[in-house]
C-alpha cells in the first residue's frame, strides 16, 4: 500500500499538535479519525511515526525523519498552488501572524484592518501570544520577535527599530517632584514582566536598571500599563503604546531609554510563495510606517 499525500498531511497536524484531538481541531476532523489515518500511514511505511504515552504523541526517530521532508512537500504544494493561481492585484486565502502582546495590541489591529480593506477576499489571524510563537509547529504562517532566531530553517529579516521609555502615571510623577537620577527610582513602586516568564532577555528592562525587585507584574504589556495608569507604579511601556495612554508621561526620558529591534521570520521554503512573499513586504512596510507616526506623536 503506497502512502497517500493526504495521510502525510494528517502526519503533519498530528507531529505539530502532538495529540489526535488536538490535530483533529487543526484539520476539522473526528479525533479517532485521524488516529486511524496515522496507523494507515505506519503500516504503509512499515515503521512507527510517533512513540505514544499519556502525555501526548512525540515523534520517533523515523517520524523526525519524515517530518523534514512532508514540510518540504507542504511547502511545495504551497508555492505550485500560488503558481497556478497567477498574479493577482488582490490577495485571497487565510493568513495567520504571530506576535509579542505590545506590537499584537498596539500595531497589528489597524495594520491588519488597514490590509484587510485592501484585501477583502484575504482572512487574517492574529496570534498575540506573550512567548515566542512556534512556526515549526504552523502556530502562524509568519511571526514578529524582538530577536533574530538563530536555530532553525527560517528566513529572517529585521523590519524596524522600536523605542521604549520608563512612564508613570502623570499625577503620580508630579507628586514626587523633580526626578533627576536613576538611583531615586529604587524607593519608587515598579511594575514589569512576571521575572520566570520572560521569555526573551531583550524584555528584561528592569534588571538593565538595576531593579530586582517587581512588586506588581503581569506577562501582559496592555496590563502593566494599565496598572501605572492606576498609580500603581512605574513601567517599561513601548513609544508606540504612548498614544493610547495619554495618562502616562515619560520619566527620566534624557536618562533612560531603550532601543529594541523587530523582525519577521518565515519558513525558508515559504519564499517560493509568491502570495507569502508579498504578505510579507506589505505587513513589513505597515509595521515600519505605523511605529514611525505614533513614535512622532510622543
Amino acid at each position: 500500500m503506497e502512502p497517500q499525500w493526504d495521510d502525510l498531511r494528517v502526519f503533519l497536524a498530528v507531529a505539530r499538535e502532538e495529540s489526535l484531538s488536538g490535530a483533529g481541531r487543526v484539520l476539522r476532523m473526528d479525533p479517532a479519525t485521524v488516529g486511524r489515518r496515522v496507523a494507515r500511514l505506519e503500516a504503509a511505511l512499515e515503521v512507527p511515526l510517533f512513540v505514544k504515552s499519556p502525555q501526548g504523541y512525540a515523534l520517533s526517530a523515523a517520524g523526525e525523519r519524515l517530518l523534514t521532508h512532508s514540510e518540504a512537500a507542504e511547502q511545495a504544494m504551497r508555492a505550485g498552488l500560488d503558481a497556478l493561481t497567477g498574479p493577482s492585484e488582490s490577495l485571497t486565502g487565510s493568513f495567520r501572524i504571530g506576535a509579542p502582546d505590545g506590537c499584537a495590541n498596539y500595531l497589528l489591529p489597524q495594520i491588519c484592518a488597514a490590509i484587510s480593506a485592501e484585501n477583502p477576499d484575504l482572512d487574517i489571524q492574529i496570534v498575540a501570544l506573550p512567548r515566542v510563537v512556534n512556526l515549526s509547529r504552523r502556530e502562524a504562517d509568519m511571526a514578529i520577535t524582538v530577536s533574530p532566531p538563530t536555530a532553525g530553517q527560517l528566513l529572517v529579516q529585521k523590519i524596524t527599530d522600536y523605542h521604549l521609555h520608563l512612564v508613570g502615571e502623570a499625577g503620580q510623577v508630579e507628586a514626587l517632584g523633580e526626578l533627576t537620577d536613576v538611583a531615586q527610582l529604587r524607593d519608587v513602586r515598579m511594575v514589569g514582566y512576571i521575572p520566570e516568564m520572560i521569555f526573551d532577555a531583550e524584555l528584561d528592562y528592569l534588571a538593565e536598571l538595576g531593579l530586582a525587585r517587581v512588586p506588581l507584574a503581569s506577562n501582559s504589556v496592555p496590563v502593566q500599563l494599565r496598572l501605572a495608569e492606576h498609580g500603581a507604579g512605574f513601567c517599561v511601556a513601548h513609544d508606540f503604546a504612548l498614544p493610547s495612554h495619554p495618562g502616562l508621561v515619560k520619566v527620566l526620558a534624557d536618562r533612560i531609554g531603550f532601543r529594541r529591534s523587530f523582525y519577521l521570520v518565515r519558513h525558508q521554503g515559504d519564499q517560493r510563495s509568491a502570495r507569502l512573499n508579498r504578505l510579507a513586504a506589505r505587513l513589513s512596510e505597515a509595521v515600519r510606517e505605523e511605529v514611525a507616526r505614533l513614535e512622532a506623536l510622543t
